[in-house]
């Protein structure tokens, strides 16, 4: 049986969701022709669940800011260095490198320069800012897989192979609202008012988000009594940083903290306030209304800031191209601001908000794993001549 050589690198619990997919897709099409596939590279649990081989912990790379990325540039650079070295001794067929672009495409560019095929999947976001980053892209990728169906115009603009495909998510959510459903398997009334906080999965987002959607919280909590906080932690190790927060200081509100059930929670909230990033797709695909804010470092605002080109940052607004979804930024990010746009959420019907997620999770259901690995597998073909 011909074996085929993939190398896969992940950045963060997202890009972990998306590769296991990818894999498993992978592996299906090899199966019906009877080659056997062997993935290596950075991976997270569910990636290595399919047998991805990790060649160091995928958390070295979920770090949030520009300045915060600086502080351990050093570190990545060596990271990078001795992955590339370690991945073209190896030789794979393809480097697919899945999101975390700001390590991926530089890892990228130094395989296809050694005559590696390279994929980047997940597009990074050059249509909103730092538009001349197409130019590294075309040096580092010969293909990218696009989520979103207005990031496949960009590229076709600038003369890049580019492929939408949907979005995995989008193929695993149900269309139907589920938030019943969910109740019952959780044993949650479904006369219960619940709120989803979702501070995100890196170390420096739940720094600068926990404590103010807490006070949040805190503050809803005043107006109604028998609020429901539900956390949800993508690993231990968060969710022990959460729960010294909790005891530190919020001790006194309604707080359950769970490990690794995001979906659940953001289906089961009547509304969530979450970290700006694909939770706010995800959540949109629960058809949960939701209130997305976000903080970096002042220096790593000042930057982005004034890079930005379009006028959403939350994907579901984008793909809307409309603001569905209060988007609350850097200094918009205060609590009164907070409490305003979650309380009506949490306390009248949303329909017609449920409506137009609905429509558009319709549009972006394209089954996302099985066409980007029918987009890659000519670029194996070609690699291995086959």
């Amino acid at each position: 049986m011909t074996e085929l050589k993939i190398a896969i690198v992940a950045g963060e619990h997202s890009g972990d969701i998306l590769g296991a997919d990818l894999m498993s897709a992978l592996c299906d099409l090899a199966a019906e022709k009877s080659f056997s596939i062997s993935f290596k590279g950075v991976a997270g649990p569910k990636m290595q669940a399919l047998g991805a081989e990790s060649m160091f912990d995928m958390d070295e790379l979920s770090v949030m800011g520009l300045f915060e990325i600086l502080k351990r540039l050093p570190r990545l650079l060596k990271k990078r260095k001795q992955l590339a070295a370690d991945l073209i001794e190896w030789q794979p067929d393809v480097l697919i490198g899945i999101d975390a672009p700001e390590f991926n495409l530089g890892l990228e560019l130094m395989l296809k320069e050694r005559g590696i095929t390279t994929v980047h999947y997940v597009s990074p976001s050059v249509w909103a800012w730092r538009q001349s980053r197409i130019k590294t892209i075309k040096k580092a990728c010969d293909l990218v897989l696009a989520l979103l169906p207005f990031e496949q115009a960009f590229y076709q603009q600038h003369d890049m192979p580019c492929e939408f495909v949907g979005h995995t998510m989008a193929d695993q959510i149900p269309l139907e609202d589920q938030q019943n459903t969910i109740r019952e398997r959780l044993q949650l009334p479904l006369n219960q008012t619940i709120l989803g906080v979702l501070p995100g999965s890196r170390g420096s987002e739940i720094k600068f988000l926990l404590r103010p959607f807490l006070i949040t919280a805190r503050q809803l909590t005043m107006q109604i009594p028998n609020l429901l906080i539900m956390i949800p932690a993508v690993n231990d190790y968060r969710a022990k940083a959460i729960q010294s927060v909790i005891d530190e200081a919020f001790s006194d509100l309604n707080i359950k903290l769970s490990i690794g059930n995001a979906r659940d929670v953001m289906g089961a909230s009547n509304a969530v306030l979450l970290a700006s990033g694909t939770a706010t797709l995800e959540t949109m695909l629960m058809k949960t209304p939701m209130v997305a804010g976000y903080q970096v470092g002042w220096l790593s605002y000042q930057v982005f800031s004034r890079m930005i080109k379009t006028p959403y940052f939350t994907l579901p607004n984008l793909l809307a191209n409309k603001e569905l979804v209060p988007e609350l930024i850097q200094h918009e990010m205060t609590v009164e601001n907070m409490v305003e746009a979650l309380l009506p959420m949490l306390t009248k019907p949303q329909n017609e908000l449920k409506q137009q997620f609905f429509d558009i999770h319709q549009n972006i259901q394209r089954n996302a794993s099985l066409r980007a690995a029918n987009a890659i597998w000519p670029l194996i073909k070609r690699a291995k001549a086959i």
